[in-house]
């Protein structure tokens, strides 16, 4: 007989954990297991890698879920291995095998794609994608052997290299590395430069190395992540403001920042911006973020007091911590 399992009593976490996403779990798979071992009450992820993909994933916590939109539009890096010559179901070394091509690939062929593919594209949506036609994931269409029409969307490679990774005279995969705007599948750019190569291709790796300002090299694995106590772990996590470290700051008196956080609009010698992050003085925290128009700072997402509270008393158990 299986012995009961313990139940995990959930408390409030408020931050982002830079995860590095392994091999074979679904983002959602790798969410869950960093809340089980931080648990927190609620948790999001900031834009879904592929079970076949690894690398950055920042996982958001309590307050920091309120600011998770701002990863989701950020640019993103992508280092992938392309197998020319060979296309997929899928896209993607997943997939089962559809055409097998002559491969003629020269380097100046590579330099030609790079750019050709640089700049401003109209982008197809794979059939493998999690978007939703009549509420249904394309993926699951395709699962039933059924192709949906998908509309072009308008993307941006704002940089590309595409590399040899075998001798000259033989090409059979190249690297790609792309820095890419919210909404590009590096898997339909990887048959996209397979077809402009005349050979087709399919992704046999794919890592995201970087979204927004956060890179591979700050992220922690679940395995290292297991391995820690709880203290530990929960100083891995990033203060939500981290969401927001590209906005202007401002700083509001204790009585000003009351009334903001209850949705007050606030006067000041502020210039307009589109966006800023707010703090208070007294206690120092993270507020939330406005926008200010005609020297008023109006209220956008924000954080209410007990998670401020919340946020606070935790920073204080840790400083006592030795």
């Amino acid at each position: 007989m299986a012995a009961p399992r313990t139940r995990v009593q959930r408390r409030p976490v408020h931050g982002v954990l830079l995860l590095d996403k392994p091999l074979g779990l679904s983002s959602n798979q790798a969410l869950q297991k960093a809340k089980w071992l931080l648990r927190a009450e609620k948790a999001g992820h900031t834009g879904t890698l592929d079970p076949l993909a690894t690398g950055v994933l920042p996982l958001c916590f309590g307050a920091a879920t309120k600011f998770s939109q701002l990863h989701l539009d950020a640019d993103k890096t992508y280092v992938a291995t392309a197998r020319l010559g060979v296309k997929t179901s899928t896209g993607d070394a997943e997939g089962e095998v559809i055409a097998e091509r002559t491969v003629r690939v020269m380097p100046e062929d590579l330099a030609r794609v790079e750019a050709q593919f640089t700049g401003p594209l109209r982008q197809v949506p794979p059939m493998h994608s999690a978007l939703k036609k009549d509420g249904k994931a394309l993926y699951e269409y395709a699962r039933e052997g059924i192709e949906v029409e998908r509309a072009a969307r308008d993307v941006v490679i704002h940089s590309l290299k595409v590399a040899a990774m075998d001798a000259p005279a033989d090409i059979r995969n190249i690297r790609i590395t792309a820095r890419v705007s919210k909404g590009t599948y590096i898997r339909k750019l990887g048959e996209d430069i397979g077809e402009a190569l005349g050979c087709g291709a399919h992704l046999s790796s794919l890592r995201r190395t970087a979204t927004g300002d956060f890179d591979e090299s700050q992220c922690i694995t679940l395995e290292a992540l297991e391995a820690m106590s709880e203290d530990d772990r929960l100083a891995q996590l990033l203060p939500a403001e981290a969401l927001v470290a590209g906005h202007g700051r401002v700083t509001l008196g204790p009585e000003d920042a009351a009334r903001f956080l209850s949705g007050l609009r606030r006067r000041g010698e502020w210039a307009d911006a589109g966006e800023v992050a707010v703090f208070g003085s007294e206690p120092q925290a993270f507020l939330g973020t406005a926008h200010i128009t005609a020297n008023e700072l109006i209220p956008g997402r924000l954080l209410n007091p007990i998670e401020i509270q919340q946020i606070l008393l935790n920073a204080t158990t840790c400083e006592m911590t030795p």
